[in-house]
């Protein structure tokens, strides 16, 4: 499983939810109920969440707030979704994008 011991890298003596399964790009890690994509993300090492769609720079983790959505991503199909403000949930698919929600990595059509 993607993220096996990453458990060291968050923060210790926090209460925190049940794990759960989640799928990154279609690969299953472990994340916890109650922390945000964001966190789970972070935690397995994904830094560059999203690229733009005029000159394809990598975006990730910025304000952490939900106020300069250099942290979008898609989740169970929805584009463009803050990862800093959307709680985790127990089989939930996330993927990278690129620029307007096309997946990572692929050409998209147009």
């Amino acid at each position: 499983m993607r993220g096996e011991g990453i458990d060291t890298l968050r923060t210790g003596g926090i209460g925190r939810g049940e794990p759960v399964s989640i799928f990154v790009n279609g690969e299953e890690t472990r994340a916890y109920e109650g922390e945000t994509v964001l966190a789970a993300l972070w935690a397995i090492g994904e830094r560059a969440l999203h690229t733009t769609a005029r000159t394809g720079e990598p975006r990730g983790f910025f304000c952490g707030m939900g106020v300069c959505f250099d942290c979008l991503v898609t989740i169970d199909g929805a584009f463009n979704v803050r990862a800093c403000l959307e709680p985790v949930r127990a089989g939930m698919k996330i993927t990278l994008q690129r620029d307007a929600g096309h997946a990572a990595g692929h050409a998209h059509a147009g």
